[in-house]
C-alpha cells in the first residue's frame, strides 16, 4: 500500500540572519509562502548548493540552473543531485536504479507534473534518502517546494522528437489565475509506434524425470508501441496560512501498449526448427477525480484530508503461435484475452502539532480495489477480487542540540478475497521506525535509520484464473498470499565541502516472507505461481559524489554501488553479486548546455530471476534563446543497449535481452516558456490518498 503524508517542517530560527544576505533573502522569501510549509528550528550551515539536516538534503536552485532550464524536469536535471538519475528526454528519475517517489509541496505528484512546473517558481527541492512513515513504502523521496506567486498566467510547450522514427513527446500546460484561485489545464501525449525491437531468448526446460531440451530463439524482427496520453483540469483556492482546497480532474488513455516478437526456435533434441509469433498488449482509459482540504488552526496544528478515487477500464491481451516453416495448422496457438473494470477509492486525514524544536504527526488512511476481469477466452468467465487496507500511525520529531531523533509506529491491516473461490487473507501488521542523526561539524552528517514497511499482494498474484504462456507453461495466482514484510537498517555519512559534496551509504535489506514466483510440474504442464518465499537479504554498499570542476560550468555528478544478496524460497537458495553505476557530466556556458550520461542499470534478485532495467549512454546539446530552448541529442551513441533478465530455475533456466532500435538515435528538442504577470503556483496537498485501480496482465513468456 502506497500511503501519502505529509512533510511539514518548521520556520528556520533567523538567530545567525547576519551570516549572509543570501540566507536573508531566503527567509524573506519563505515568509511571502501563501501556505504555511514551516521547518524545524535549527540551525544550518549552507554549502555553495545544499543543506544537510537532520531528515533531508535541501538543493536551493542557483540563478544559473535557472536560466537554462525551461521546465521543472530540466531544472531537476541541471541541479546534479548525486545518487539521482534524471532525464528529461527519456522521462524518468530513478536513484540508484529504484523507483523515487516525486511530491511537489507535500502532495505525491508525478513526472508530468513536474514537467509543469515553472523554474522560477520553484524555492527548494528536498531529497530524502530515508523516507519515514509518512511515505508509506517509498525508499527515496523528491519534493519540490513551490513559491506562491501573485496573480498571472503561464504557457509552457514542450516537444521531443526522434529524427526518422515514430518516437516522442509533445507536453502542453496552461495556468490562469484570479484573486487566490488557479486554474490549470494539462496534457500531453508520448509516441513509440511499431518501433523495430528484437529479443535474445536462449531457455532450457528440466523435465522431472531428469531429462532436458534447450530452445534457442533467434529474433526475425518485432515491434514494439507504447502510445499514451494524459489530459488533467485542476482548480486550487488558496487562502495564506488558513486554507487550501484542491481539486483535480484526469483522465490518462493507454491508446496503445504492445510488443510483438517473431523468432526461429531451435531444439536440442534434432526436432525441425519451429517459427513462432509471441504478441502481447493492452489498452484502456483511467478517469479520476482528486478533493484535498487543509486547514491551519491556532497553536500551530494543521488538519488535512484528500480523499481520490478511479476506474480502470481496459482490456490485456496475449497470443502466442507456433508453427512448422511452410505449414498453414500451428503446432501451439495461446490467446488470452482479459476485459478488467476495476476501480479504487482512498481517503486520508493527518494532524500536524509543531513546537520550537519538534514535532508531532498522527494519521489515518483507508484504501479499497474493487476488482472484476472478464476472461473472454475462457466462456467469458468473470473473477472478482476485494481488496481493503487500512493503515494508523504516529510519528515524533525531537531536535537536541547536534542530535535529532524520530521514531514512530505504524499499524496496517490487509484484507484481501477472490469472491469465486472464496479465498483469501487478512493480516495485522507493525511498521517500527527510527532515525538517529548527528551532525559533529556544518560540513559533515551521520544518519543512523531502521524502517519497515508491508507489500499486500497483487491483482495478478491472486488471481486463480489459469494462463497459458505456451506450448506447456501455465500462470496460476495464489489467493492464500500473505501480505509481506521488509526492513531496512542503513547509515549514511554526508559530507559538504566547497567543491564538492557526496554521500556514502551501509544499507542492509531483509523481507523474510517476499512474495515471490516458483515453478512447479504439473503432469506436462510447467506452473508458475506465487508463494510467499523464505526471503531475500541484500547488503549495499554506495558512493556517490559531486564535483564542480570550474564553478558554474564544469560539473560531474554520479553513484558507484556494489550489492551482494541472497533469496531463499521453495528448492532453492540463490546469491547474486554485482557492481552497478550510473555518471554525467554537464557544461553549461554562454546560453549552451552540454550533457553526457551513462548507466549501468543495478541487477536485481528476486524469487529465482536475475532482472535489470536499461544499459544506455546519452548525449544532448541545447541553446536557450529568450523564452525558447533548442536542443539536439543522441541516444546511445555508444555501447549496445540491454535491458532483460536471467531465470535460475531448476526447470526453466532461461536468458532474454531486449534489443530495441535505438542506437545512434539522434532527436530534437524544443521547449517554450512564456508568462505573463506573477503566477500563482498550484495547491499544495501536505498529503495523498493516491488510489490507484490495478491492471491484469495477460500471460507471455
Amino acid at each position: 500500500m502506497k500511503l501519502i503524508i505529509p512533510n511539514i517542517m518548521k520556520q528556520i530560527l533567523l538567530s545567525f540572519i547576519a551570516l549572509s544576505m543570501s540566507l536573508s533573502v531566503a527567509a524573506q522569501s519563505a515568509a511571502t509562502d501563501s501556505v504555511a510549509v514551516e521547518e524545524l528550528g535549527e540551525v544550518v550551515v549552507q554549502a555553495p548548493k545544499v543543506v544537510r539536516k537532520a531528515d533531508m538534503d535541501v538543493y536551493h536552485p542557483s540563478r544559473r540552473a535557472i536560466e537554462i532550464s525551461k521546465n521543472g524536469m530540466q531544472l531537476l536535471r541541471n541541479l546534479m543531485i548525486p545518487s539521482l538519475s534524471v532525464n528529461d528526454v527519456l522521462g524518468f528519475v530513478t536513484a540508484a536504479g529504484q523507483a523515487v517517489q516525486v511530491r511537489i509541496n507535500g502532495r505525491q505528484a508525478s513526472i508530468d507534473d513536474v514537467k509543469s512546473l515553472l523554474p522560477e517558481t520553484v524555492k527548494r527541492i528536498e531529497w530524502i534518502d530515508n523516507p519515514g512513515l509518512r511515505y508509506g513504502d517509498a525508499t527515496h523521496v523528491l519534493n519540490f517546494i513551490v513559491r506562491n506567486p501573485d496573480m498571472g498566467g503561464s504557457l509552457m510547450a514542450n516537444t521531443n522528437q526522434a529524427l526518422a522514427k515514430a518516437w516522442g513527446e509533445y507536453m502542453a500546460d496552461a495556468k490562469l489565475n484570479n484573486g487566490r484561485s488557479q486554474w490549470e489545464l494539462y496534457g500531453n501525449f508520448k509516441l513509440t509506434d511499431n518501433f523495430n525491437t528484437g529479443r535474445e531468448y536462449k531457455e532450457t526446460f528440466t523435465y522431472p524425470d531428469g531429462s532436458s531440451l534447450t530452445r534457442r530463439e533467434s529474433s526475425l524482427g518485432g515491434t514494439l508501441s507504447n502510445n499514451f496520453g494524459n489530459a488533467k483540469l485542476s482548480y486550487s483556492y488558496i487562502k495564506p496560512d488558513t486554507t487550501v482546497f484542491y481539486a483535480s480532474f484526469y483522465t490518462k488513455r493507454d491508446f496503445s501498449e504492445s510488443t510483438r516478437f517473431d523468432g526461429l526456435l531451435s531444439l536440442s533434441n534434432g526436432a525441425d526448427d519451429i517459427l513462432l509469433n509471441d504478441h502481447q498488449g493492452k489498452h484502456g482509459t483511467r478517469p479520476g477525480l482528486s478533493l484535498y482540504l487543509e486547514q491551519h488552526f491556532a497553536g500551530k496544528q494543521t488538519l488535512v484530508v484528500d480523499m481520490s478515487g478511479n476506474f480502470y477500464m481496459g482490456r490485456s491481451f496475449s497470443h502466442y503461435i507456433e508453427s512448422l516453416p511452410g505449414q498453414s495448422d500451428p503446432l501451439t496457438d495461446v490467446v488470452t484475452n482479459i476485459r478488467d473494470r476495476n476501480k479504487a477509492f482512498s481517503v486520508e486525514a493527518n494532524y500536524i502539532k509543531r513546537w520550537a524544536s519538534s514535532r508531532l504527526t498522527a494519521g489515518a488512511s483507508y484504501t479499497g480495489n474493487r476488482n472484476r476481469s472478464t476472461y473472454e477466452n475462457l466462456d467469458g468467465r468473470v473473477y472478482h477480487q476485494r481488496q481493503d487496507r487500512s493503515y494508523f500511525f504516529a510519528e515524533y520529531f525531537q531536535r537536541i542540540g547536534k542530535v535529532t531523533l524520530t521514531g514512530g509506529i505504524g499499524a496496517q491491516y490487509t484484507d484481501f478475497l477472490s469472491r469465486e473461490s472464496d479465498r483469501g487473507n487478512h493480516s495485522w501488521n507493525l511498521r517500527p521506525r527510527f532515525t538517529l542523526s548527528y551532525r559533529p561539524t556544518g560540513s559533515s552528517q551521520f544518519k543512523l535509520n531502521f524502517n519497515s514497511w508491508q507489500t499486500a499482494p497483487s491483482l495478478s498474484e491472486t488471481n486463480v484464473a489459469p494462463q497459458q504462456t505456451d506450448g506447456f507453461q501455465w500462470r496460476i495466482g495464489n489467493s492464500e498470499l500473505e501480505t509481506s514484510n521488509s526492513y531496512r537498517l542503513s547509515l549514511n555519512y554526508n559530507f559538504s565541502l566547497p567543491r564538492i559534496n557526496g554521500s556514502f551509504i551501509v544499507m542492509g535489506f531483509t523481507s523474510p516472507n517476499a512474495i515471490t514466483p516458483y515453478l512447479f510440474w504439473d503432469e506436462d504442464r510447467l506452473v508458475t505461481s506465487y508463494e510467499n518465499s523464505r526471503g531475500l537479504q541484500n547488503l549495499t554498499f554506495r558512493f556517490s559524489p559531486q564535483i564542480e570542476v570550474i564553478p558554474d560550468w564544469l560539473v560531474v555528478s554520479g553513484t558507484v554501488q556494489y550489492r551482494a544478496e541472497r533469496m531463499r524460497g521453495t528448492g532453492y537458495k540463490l546469491y547474486n553479486h554485482n557492481w552497478s553505476g550510473e555518471g554525467a557530466i554537464q557544461l553549461a556556458h554562454s546560453g549552451f548546455e552540454f550533457m553526457f550520461m551513462y548507466r549501468r542499470a543495478q541487477r536485481d534478485l528476486w524469487g529465482e530471476k536475475i532482472s535489470w532495467g536499461e544499459d544506455l549512454t546519452f548525449v544532448s546539446l541545447a541553446y536557450n534563446w529568450k523564452k525558447w530552448q533548442f536542443g539536439v541529442g543522441m541516444v546511445m551513441p555508444f555501447g549496445k543497449y540491454d535491458q532483460g533478465s536471467m531465470s535460475l530455475n531448476k526447470y526453466n533456466t532461461n536468458e532474454m535481452h531486449l534489443r530495441p532500435d535505438i542506437k545512434r538515435m539522434p532527436f530534437v528538442a524544443i521547449s517554450y516558456n512564456l508568462q505573463w504577470g506573477r503566477q500563482k503556483r498550484g495547491a499544495s496537498k501536505l498529503i495523498d490518498s493516491n488510489a490507484e485501480a490495478e491492471k491484469s496482465t495477460a500471460g507471455g513468456r
